[in-house]
Order: C-alpha cells, then sequence, then structure tokens
C-alpha cells in the first residue's frame, strides 16, 4: 500500500512550518476580491488584521469570539497594520484538516479594488505571514493529501477553459476520472507482478505454473488501454485550440468581411484595398463539439512588398495545419482558380465559397459552391452548416468511455508505460528473459503511473506543474 502524501514527502517538504497569504482574485476593480491565508499559523494571523470586540466602534460589525464558527461567514471590521479601519467584511475559517489545503485556512471577503486587498495582504504579512508562491495553496492541498497531482491540474485547465469541450474535460480531470483510471491500471500492473512471483515462488503448487497466455493477455489489454489513453491526447488540442477553419483566397475577395461575419463582430479590417491583411487573424468560437478557430489570411497573389510576403508565408503555414479550408472569391472564374491553387498548398477539405452575394442576385449554377453575402448575411447559414458538416468528418467525435489525457506530461509518461509493457510482453512471448528479470519491466511501468500521479517523491515534476499557477490558486 503506498504511502499518504504527507508520509511520502514529509522529509523533502518544503512547508517550513510557515503560512502563506495571497490575493485569491485577479487585479482590477470589482465588487469583490478575496484575500486567502494557510497554515498553522493562520488563524492567530488573520486575527490581527480584525478589530477587536468594542474597540472603537462598540463592537458593531465585529465578531465576539475567534476564529469565529468555522465554515460560516462572519462580519467583520477589518484594520490595517497601523490599526486605522480598512474595510466592513466577510471572513471565513475552515480548521484543518478539513480544509481546501489540509490546513488551517482563513478567507477574507473584502470590497473589490486593488487598495483594500493590497493593504490587507501586508497586514496579514507584517503579522508574520509569507507572500504565497504561484500555485503554493493547491501544492499544499497536494502535498496534505487533498487533491491528487492530476486533479491539481485539472484546477489550473478549468480556470483556463475558453470552450465548452475544455471545460468539460477539467471538470472530469478535477473529478477524479484520470484519476481512477489510472489507479485501475497501476492496480492491473500490480495484479499481474503479483501473478509473476507467484508463479517464481510457487511453482509446484497444487494450482501448478500459471498459464503464460493468461499473462500475455493481461499484458496486451493493458498496452491497449494505455494506448488508447494516449489517443485521446489530440481531442485535448482540439477542445483548447478549435478546429482550425482558414479563410484563404486573392486579396479583395471578401476573407475579412466574411470573417466578421461569421463571428458576429468586426475582428478583421475590411478594406477595398488588396492587401491589408498581413498577418493571419484568428478568432475562437465555441462550438459542440469542438470550438472553431476562424483563420482571416493574407491574400494568395506575387508580391515583391516586404511585410506582404511575410503575411502569404504565414497563409501557406496555416492551410498546411488546417483541418477544412474555405476558398473564397468573388466570380466563378477565379474561385476556379483558387480552389485548384490550395488544393496544392493543403490537404484538409475544401469548401469552395462564392463571396459578395449582394453584388450578384443571379441564380447559382455552380454546384458545391456556397454563395454568401457578409453585407446582408445570405447564405451564411447554409455555410454553418456545410462547415460544421464538414468538420464532423475530418475530426473525431468526443470520447466518452475514456477520461481525456489533457498535457504533454500525461503523455510522455503513459508512453513510458506503454513501452515498459510492450517490451514486458515481447520478452515473455519469446520466453528471452527469466521472468524476475522480465518483471522489472512491469515495475517500471508502475514508477511511471506513480508519477503521473504525483504519487512518488519527484521535486521537479511539483515545481514544473505549480509554477504555471496564478498567485493565490
Amino acid at each position: 500500500m503506498r504511502r499518504s502524501k504527507v508520509e511520502a514527502r514529509s522529509e523533502r517538504a518544503d512547508l517550513r512550518g510557515d503560512t502563506i497569504a495571497a490575493v485569491a482574485t485577479a487585479p482590477g476593480i470589482g465588487a469583490l476580491a478575496v484575500v486567502r491565508v494557510s497554515g498553522p499559523q493562520a488563524f492567530p494571523i488573520a486575527r490581527r488584521a480584525v478589530r477587536a470586540h468594542g474597540a472603537g466602534d462598540g463592537g458593531q460589525g465585529s465578531e465576539t469570539t475567534w476564529p469565529p464558527v468555522a465554515r460560516r461567514a462572519t462580519s467583520v471590521t477589518l484594520i490595517d497594520a497601523e490599526g486605522a479601519p480598512l474595510d466592513s467584511a466577510l471572513v471565513t475559517v475552515f480548521p484543518g484538516p478539513y480544509s481546501a489545503t489540509g490546513e488551517d485556512v482563513v478567507e477574507f471577503s473584502v470590497h473589490g479594488g486593488a487598495y483594500i486587498a493590497t493593504t490587507l495582504l501586508t497586514t496579514l504579512v507584517r503579522a508574520g505571514a509569507r507572500p504565497a508562491l504561484p500555485g503554493e495553496f493547491t501544492e499544499r492541498a497536494v502535498r496534505n493529501g487533498k487533491l491528487d497531482l492530476l486533479q491539481a491540474e485539472g484546477i489550473a485547465d478549468l480556470i483556463e477553459a475558453r470552450s465548452a469541450a475544455t471545460h468539460r474535460a477539467a471538470l472530469r480531470q478535477l473529478g477524479g476520472a484520470l484519476s481512477r483510471q489510472l489507479e485501475t491500471l497501476r492496480s492491473a500492473l500490480l495484479d499481474l507482478e503479483a501473478l509473476l512471483a507467484y508463479d517464481i515462488d510457487f511453482p509446484m503448487e497444487d494450482d501448478g505454473p500459471i498459464d503464460r497466455s493468461r499473462i500475455l493477455a493481461s499484458a496486451t489489454q493493458l498496452e491497449t488501454t494505455i494506448a488508447q489513453l494516449i489517443g485521446t491526447f489530440p481531442q485535448a488540442a482540439l477542445g483548447r485550440d478549435g478546429a482550425m477553419v482558414v479563410l484563404a483566397g486573392p486579396p479583395n475577395a471578401g476573407k475579412s468581411s466574411l470573417l466578421n461575419a461569421l463571428v458576429g463582430e468586426a475582428r478583421a479590417i475590411v478594406s477595398e484595398i488588396p492587401g491589408t491583411t498581413r498577418d493571419a487573424i484568428e478568432v475562437l468560437v465555441d462550438a459542440q463539439p469542438w470550438p472553431i478557430r476562424y483563420v482571416d489570411t493574407a491574400g494568395l497573389r506575387v508580391s515583391e512588398e516586404p511585410l506582404e510576403r511575410l503575411g502569404i508565408e504565414v497563409s501557406h503555414r496555416r492551410l498546411a495545419e488546417a483541418h477544412l479550408v474555405l476558398a473564397c472569391a468573388e466570380d466563378e472564374a477565379s474561385l476556379g482558380r483558387t480552389v485548384a491553387e490550395l488544393a496544392t498548398r493543403t490537404t484538409a477539405p475544401i469548401v469552395a465559397v462564392w463571396t459578395k452575394r449582394d453584388q450578384d442576385d443571379g441564380p447559382i449554377d455552380a454546384p458545391g459552391v456556397v454563395r454568401v453575402s457578409a453585407q446582408t448575411g445570405v447564405g451564411l447559414d447554409a455555410l454553418q452548416t456545410v462547415i460544421r458538416a464538414a468538420l464532423a468528418m475530418v475530426t473525431p467525435e468526443p470520447t466518452e468511455s475514456l477520461p481525456t489525457v489533457t498535457r504533454a506530461r500525461h503523455v510522455a509518461s503513459l508512453a513510458v508505460a506503454r513501452g515498459e509493457i510492450g517490451a514486458f510482453r515481447e520478452a515473455w512471448e519469446a520466453a528471452a528473459l527469466p521472468a524476475p528479470v522480465a518483471a522489472t519491466h512491469l515495475r517500471a511501468a508502475v514508477h511511471a503511473l506513480d508519477e503521473l500521479l504525483g504519487g512518488i517523491d519527484v521535486e521537479e515534476i511539483l515545481t514544473r506543474v505549480f509554477r504555471t499557477f496564478c498567485v493565490g490558486k
């Protein structure tokens, strides 16, 4: 049985018995700001920022006892380091270990704005707290066994989510879906190790030698499941970055106007002057099942102007990365040339879009062409339907049976585990190694999963994960 997080990390944990404090809300003016304190001295330090009962205002708005009732918001009057009134606020205390970090925690809800929260933090630091490092509150939760490392990363993903797909994946990870899947894999690996150990230590028992095909089947299933998990990583990228839909065509073909119409706001400069778009303009629009990243590119033409040539080179790179390309042109002849040229620069499906329909309301006599007007909105619904259908053909359906692997760190550790299991499977199938030697591959696979879950003492991993967090989280 693995040791708890506290037991496993107590010798090297960098907690130093200190108490930390930070503003937990984003800077700027708002209705409320939250200041958080965590550590063994959280209660007495926080007390220094609260006016004593009956001091100056007859005790109105102040607590009668300290600490106040746990997990109940209590009205208090705050003071600064000099004892001057600072704010009327709410304070909530969470005694450890039943708190987010596993330590004594105090949270102040004060009126928003920079001055009050910053002054309160200064008061707490002068009273003995230390300013928290980025992610240190969540790191303490991991060290104290309140979260595992994957769940902590789920918190960061939840905060940074820009789409419904990313939000769903982050909620599942925070809820422990990926952790449970990895624990199941780890348990199966340990069972396989135990089976080998039984065969090694007790080969002449009544059950007889372990069937080699049984061990081989178990290893193959583990390898397959890990490969399936790794295969969800591109879905995480789709949820985060969106399916790329590139608008391409000659200058002044209406690409920027079409982009603005598709996203519902003026994000690209629209001009009658050819070559206005010098760089790729990208807009992420939330959609189901994946967000869509529309990319407006520089007009495709031969140009001697240095800046425009750089923009065209960027266009070529975006075309090579695209999931779908909208070939935009304002007449039938130009549209045919555009589709032919784009076909040489991308392997993505191409949708032919006849732009500026407001200039020509004649009948549509070009099969497979979508005619639109960014000015009047004619044809936009039909184009969006075509875009969704085309993306459904080239992007995977969200996987519900397996949690999503969201970070390169996850992929790297899973790849190590899969490689070790594969090495064991090959050695076992060929009977190339004695069982005790082959079993070392299984032990290495378990180690890789432990590293992924944060269950082993690897300070570098924690440092790399939590340095991306914001201060106060």
